[in-house]
């Protein structure tokens, strides 16, 4: 839908009124630049682009500039924030809309403005007769968290507008290096698509060479590390994160999240539960659940909940002032070491 919603803007098909909500702010701004970008030229943006807050101002206010012929050019856009209105949301009551003059505008919007309503709210209060009305009469989209495969159509549309295509391993890595934040791999793509430059390919070998590793990424080597019995390498990238100035107490604390979720991944796998089930259950995002589950693969039950309580042992030690912070990971990484051996 959302990849859909995009290839109609870029031809010039735009709606009159926009609904844009949802929990990614980054889809919603995209989304939203997109708009704008198709509509009015860069330079006619200082006279045709105006933003609002309904928690500020009355909506009529940007009606009534929406419906103000546009200084230069042929269109404007009028960005309408925060419109807690068509949400159940108690306790924002401070300024007075008209809801009859924004009826009225829904039922005949101005043909030479668009107008786009955005708020980061997971859901609306669909009781409101206004919120039927916009959902019904506009152009709406629901920005969710992206699943796999639809970050990965996002990834190959964002690449589109270069004309730069990545192969599917090198999309692979991508993943696994950045994670799944799409402002990180926005970032991380323009970087790359810099690289290869206009018609490029983007391959693996360029995504190892300019993708540096997360913090969850390098958890989940340093845990792969020792399970491969590779401790030397296990250290070493323990030691590259304090250079990169990681305290070891966060450390600690994202191996013991891991560790919870490969815990929790492995057990609901057991009881029948699918990927996107246990993504849902555990409000994470599918692709840890998919890399959780290829990790519980190395551990029994019974020696999970034995790390869980070293780990927690471990925390107990250095938040104590017990034992130096560093000498505690160190610890903990031979000890799980040793269950590897064994």
């Amino acid at each position: 839908m959302m990849i859909d919603l995009w290839r109609k803007i870029k031809k010039g098909n735009l709606s009159p009124v926009y609904l844009l909500y949802g929990t990614e702010s980054f889809l919603i701004n995209e989304t939203c630049h997109l708009i704008i970008q198709s509509t009015i030229r860069e330079e006619e943006r200082e006279f045709n682009l105006s933003a609002y807050d309904c928690e500020e101002t009355p909506v009529e206010v940007a009606l009534e500039d929406a419906e103000t012929l546009p200084f230069f050019g042929d269109k404007k856009v009028i960005l309408v924030k925060n419109p807690y209105f068509l949400t159940a949301e108690k306790g924002k009551e401070k300024v007075e809309h008209n809801m009859k003059r924004l009826e009225q505008y829904i039922e005949e919007p101005s043909p030479f403005s668009v107008v786009i309503f955005t708020g980061l709210y997971e859901k609306l209060d669909e009781r409101k007769k206004m919120t039927k009305m916009l959902l019904k009469q506009t152009e709406v989209f629901v920005a969710s968290p992206l699943n796999e495969q639809e970050i990965r159509r996002w990834i190959a549309e964002h690449l589109l507008a270069s004309n730069v295509t990545i192969e599917e391993k090198a999309a692979d890595l991508l993943l696994q290096l950045a994670g799944t934040t799409l402002t990180i791999l926005a970032n991380e793509l323009n970087k790359l698509t810099l690289f290869v430059g206009q018609g490029g390919t983007i391959t693996e070998e360029t995504v190892r060479m300019l993708v540096p590793r997360s913090l969850e990424q390098n958890i989940f080597v340093l845990i792969e590390k020792v399970m491969q019995r590779q401790l030397d390498e296990a250290f070493r990238t323990f030691y590259d994160l304090l250079k990169n100035n990681e305290e070891p107490i966060k450390i600690l604390a994202l191996l013991a999240n891991q560790f919870r979720l490969i815990y929790q991944a492995k057990s609901l796998a057991a009881k029948g539960y699918g990927q996107q089930q246990i993504a849902s259950l555990l409000k994470v995002h599918p692709f840890r659940v998919k890399i959780a589950l290829g990790q519980a693969k190395l551990f029994s039950v019974e020696e999970l909940m034995r790390i869980m309580n070293d780990l927690a042992e471990a925390d107990y030690q250095m938040k104590a002032g017990l034992m130096d912070k560093r000498l505690v990971v160190e610890l903990f990484l031979m000890k799980l070491n040793e269950k590897a051996v064994s």
